[in-house]
């Protein structure tokens, strides 16, 4: 989406106190916001998300009155932030975190397993085994990887 001129990002909120069958269902699911492109918004991002995060604020401690079709009456309404969906870049940005150099994962910070290529000055993560079962074949195949059996585990 990055390199999409016509980029945008859709805030979507969704309603998590709902059976589980229910609450993914597209009528359960609101736009809030269309973050626009054509450009990425990088480290601007938040700019957009302030006012969200203000009335996700004011719906916590306050509540919002609203009003109950269906039983036809009115009732408080509270609301949280639960969890983000997102690709690495913007993890990176919501959460301001460097998502570049030798540290980029957020899981391992020092205990990146990297190598900077001598060619591309490109930095190339290894350690993707850590994180698989110990039993698992994988573990044991140096040609699919970087030449050597893996024997760190995941942090």
């Amino acid at each position: 989406m990055q390199r999409n001129s016509n980029g945008m990002w859709p805030m979507v909120i969704i309603i998590f106190n709902l059976p589980q069958w229910l609450c993914m269902k597209r009528k359960f699911m609101m736009l809030s916001m269309l973050i626009p492109g054509p450009k990425h918004q990088g480290n601007d991002i938040d700019k957009y998300l302030t006012p969200l995060i203000e009335d996700l604020k004011d719906m916590w401690s306050e509540g919002v009155k609203v009003y109950d079709g269906h039983m036809e009456e009115s009732f408080k309404i509270k609301a949280m932030f639960f969890g983000t969906i997102n690709d690495f870049s913007t993890n990176g940005n919501l959460f301001w975190y460097s998502i570049k150099g030798k540290y980029a994962c957020r899981i391992c910070e020092d205990n990146t397993d990297w190598v900077q290529l001598e060619h591309g000055m490109k930095s190339v993560f290894l350690g993707h085994r850590w994180f698989l079962p110990s039993k698992h074949h994988y573990w044991e195949w140096r040609k699919a990887f970087n030449g050597r059996i893996e024997e760190l585990r995941a942090p």
